[in-house]
């Protein structure tokens, strides 16, 4: 194998052309080596937050925004990819999953073009559904290892946000089972962290803070006090 320069893509990197299911290949120079010898074992789901798929792409492989990510879903279902998975995009920041940090050196990122303010196409949805099983595959990740952008930065990060349908992924086996009826009758806040620390919400954030991660992945349409029902979803993991 030849010198990897940094914003230079091996030849192995892009896709087949003849294939109708492959990506697009879009190289973005904002990329650099996995530290520690870490490989993949997450995949961090993002939304764009622009308003469209071509401002993302130009964004996400623009040197001067420093931002980057493996792929980028676009509502119509089209993907690109712009990261070889073997290499560390520029698509999580700070923050921290089941005791670890450096998350891109750890994971997989998807953009899915999304405002946050509206839901995610089904065509965008099914192309997700096509691609996370492939990467799954590729890097012996369990569904416990797919995660959202808020669940590892609470407070910093909401996406992929409210209208994700993360019910929609669980049902495939895409990401982690919640937990259903059998949660605690009471919900005392030293429960609550324990719970969520032990499904991988572990990020030194204020209760608000964490109450706020937890309920945007599992109950967002969820206000006020803690709940017994905010325990529930954090009992059964898998």
């Amino acid at each position: 194998m030849g010198t990897h320069v940094a914003g230079i893509q091996v030849h192995s990197a892009v896709p087949s052309t003849t294939d109708p299911q492959a990506p697009i290949w879009h190289a973005s120079p904002n990329y650099g080596p996995r530290r520690d010898g870490l490989k993949p074992s997450l995949i961090v789901l993002h939304y764009t937050a622009m308003n469209s798929a071509q401002e993302a792409l130009d964004r996400l492989c623009d040197p001067v925004h420093e931002v980057s990510a493996h792929y980028l879903i676009g509502g119509d279902g089209t993907l690109w990819h712009m990261v070889r998975e073997e290499d560390r995009a520029w698509h999580a920041g700070a923050g921290e999953w089941s005791g670890q940090k450096d998350i891109n050196s750890r994971s997989i990122g998807i953009e899915l073009d999304n405002t946050g303010r509206h839901p995610f196409s089904d065509l965008q949805m099914r192309r997700l559904e096509q691609l996370l099983p492939q990467i799954m595959h590729r890097w012996s990740i369990r569904p416990y290892g797919v995660i959202g952008h808020s669940d590892m930065a609470p407070g910093r990060k909401f996406d992929p946000g409210p209208r994700f349908d993360w019910l929609r992924l669980e049902r495939n086996k895409l990401a982690a089972p919640r937990g259903q009826n059998d949660g605690p009758l009471d919900a005392p806040m030293d429960q609550f962290r324990i719970l969520a620390q032990s499904t991988g919400f572990s990020a030194d954030v204020d209760d608000e803070t964490l109450l706020s991660a937890v309920r945007l992945r599992y109950r967002p349409w969820a206000t006020g006090p803690l709940q017994s029902a905010d325990l529930v979803p954090l009992t059964a993991r898998s």
